[in-house]
């Protein structure tokens, strides 16, 4: 086996476990899917239940495809866009480190996505098999541009963030008597 082809597969099948495990837990995790609804309404998304399950399927259905090296460009674009909206309303205010639950995570998972619609999902997939080569500037070029698309349509019609809480004004010091 080729080192290219062997490291193509593992990156494809490592984030495409995570991207699954990471479905399954919104699902049947923690809060289950309730849970997931409400967090995602305290992110100021509204149908918080529309977005948990649509976070499931994306999830889910994206890491399976990159397992099999399927639709690789539009895999890759399934999570870049998942990975865009949590770096942007989740992540974003808490800066870089993921141990202070910032953006790096989201960030690595979004640019590794992108260098794999660019190299393709090697010889070792089902696009292979099937002929399917998108690739290149073309694979990145759709990866990015679907994923964007993606964020910016779900935003626009889903996010209504909650207007910040206006700080108690401090009381005004009393103004000097001059007689």
């Amino acid at each position: 086996m080729d080192a290219d082809v062997a490291a193509l597969l593992l990156v494809r099948v490592v984030v495409g476990i995570t991207m699954i495990a990471h479905g399954v837990n919104h699902w049947v995790g923690g809060g289950r899917i309730e849970g997931t609804a409400r967090w995602f309404g305290g992110l100021g998304l509204r149908h918080g239940r529309l977005q948990a399950w649509m976070s499931v399927v994306t999830e889910i259905g994206a890491g399976a495809l990159l397992v099999l090296g399927l639709l690789t460009p539009l895999a890759c674009a399934a999570v870049i866009s998942v990975m865009l909206v949590a770096g942007l309303l989740a992540h974003r205010a808490n800066g870089f480190f993921v141990f202070k639950d910032g953006y790096e995570y989201v960030l690595v998972l979004g640019v590794v996505c992108l260098a794999l619609a660019m190299l393709g999902p090697g010889r070792w997939s089902v696009d292979s098999a099937a002929g399917i080569d998108v690739t290149g500037w073309a694979g990145g070029g759709i990866a990015l541009g679907v994923a964007v698309a993606a964020t910016a349509g779900l935003l626009a019609a889903f996010w209504r963030p909650r207007p910040k809480q206006a700080e108690p004004a401090e009381p005004a010091e009393p103004a000097e008597q001059t007689s």
